[in-house]
């Protein structure tokens, strides 16, 4: 059987050929629209550029990992810094939810702490002292009268060691710092690792390893800030928090733990259902008054498991994080202290209580607090702790 032809093709065949291009162009693919700026999938990579020169004319480095997914961490080998954290929103719209400065002058001035590796002991000890074998040691102190954060010259103060963990999927960056006997007033040479995973799943992992050729005490942490909205303007206290914790470490007026661990039900700390933080954060408490806010360290209830230890979610764009760790507690801290001083990134200042942290920890002042878990590291052991923060959106 012949088929009508048109110049020259059957007309049966140029019908076919017109349902496929019309099949081929249909909207089983659609345009990418203007509020869908998910990058596209690409293979995971982490590059390196310069960030710098410290005061002391040390050159600083900075590494960006980057996954599958468009998710990105930078890092600086300044302190080991987080200096943007990209999430994306329930659009798919990506933005930095860390806090930080535009430059190393910024973190090298008047900085609290921002994305920063704490060490070597991360949270308060009384009276810059402790004793370990019945050897007293004194420490700086830097926070009135107590030792915060390592101290004038903590780890987020120094200049790591850097090498590249490359990856198609999960690239990773290893930092190392040997911290000398005597630095900060603390015993024993600590050789310290700590390595950055950037998960195909959009979570960051934090990997720390230590050891000691004498008796010391070791309680690291990362101090990053956090604020979902991507808009540092705004405050956190639309942020929904929940932390897996019946208890917390009451505090006396200058933020050292009484050794009372106190039941969070019934208090403004009760965070065991999700609830905003500007919910009971204005309440009238003693514990509120000293911290000025919350600034407490929540004994958690099941550390290592496979559940998060705490979660924050920001309702108006969808963010949502997971914190894992196999640490025994958590410093839940509100940017109390923030006061509109420190310049923001790209432009403004930061406000109070414009960035959140969690700092997965040890108690504060285990030192010197014998009924808490102990934090000496003696020479043949490993420090080894775990902790991931994982975004998603709901």
């Amino acid at each position: 059987m012949r088929y009508p032809t048109v110049t020259g093709l059957p007309l049966f065949c140029l019908l076919v050929i017109s349902l496929c291009f019309a099949h081929c162009g249909s909207s089983e693919t659609p345009p990418a629209t203007e509020a869908d700026s998910t990058p596209a999938a690409t293979t995971a990579s982490i590059t390196k550029t310069g960030y710098g020169t410290t005061s002391a004319g040390g050159a600083v480095d900075k590494y960006t990992l980057r996954n599958a997914r468009g998710m990105e961490v930078e890092v600086i080998t300044y302190g080991g810094i987080i200096t943007s954290l990209t999430a994306p929103d329930s659009a798919g719209n990506f933005a930095n939810v860390t806090l930080g400065f535009d430059d190393l002058e910024g973190y090298q001035a008047n900085n609290p702490y921002f994305g920063a590796l704490i060490g070597r002991y991360g949270n308060r000890i009384a009276g810059a002292k402790f004793t370990l074998d019945g050897k007293e040691y004194t420490l700086e102190a830097n926070n009135g009268p107590n030792h915060l954060h390592g101290g004038v010259t903590g780890f987020d103060k120094v200049v790591w060691e850097a090498s590249e963990v490359p990856s198609d999927t999960e690239p990773g960056l290893r930092l190392t710092y040997l911290s000398p006997d005597g630095e900060g007033g603390y015993p024993g040479n600590l050789s310290t690792t700590v390595v950055y995973t950037l998960r195909d799943d959009n979570s960051l992992e934090v990997s720390y390893e230590a050891t000691t050729d004498q008796p010391t005490v070791v309680n690291l942490t990362q101090h990053a800030y956090f604020n979902l909205s991507g808009d540092f303007s705004r405050d956190i206290l639309d942020h929904v928090v929940e932390i897996d914790a019946d208890r917390f470490l009451p505090v006396d007026a200058t933020l050292i733990p009484t050794g009372e661990l106190q039941p969070v039900a019934g208090t403004p700390f009760d965070f065991t259902k999700p609830k905003p933080i500007g919910r009971d954060i204005g309440q009238s408490d003693d514990q509120l008054t000293k911290g000025k806010g919350f600034d407490h360290c929540w004994i958690l209830n099941s550390p290592g498991g496979g559940n998060a230890v705490a979660t924050v979610y920001h309702p108006a764009t969808g963010r949502y994080m997971e914190v894992f760790t196999d640490e025994p507690a958590i410093q839940f801290y509100t940017g109390n202290f923030l006061d509109g001083t420190l310049p923001a990134l790209g432009g403004g200042t930061y406000g109070r209580r414009t960035g959140l942290c969690l700092e997965t920890q040890h108690y504060p002042d285990s030192p010197n607090q014998a009924a808490f878990p102990s934090v000496v590291l003696r020479p043949g052991e490993t420090y080894a702790t775990t902790t991931t923060y994982k975004f998603s959106t709901k």
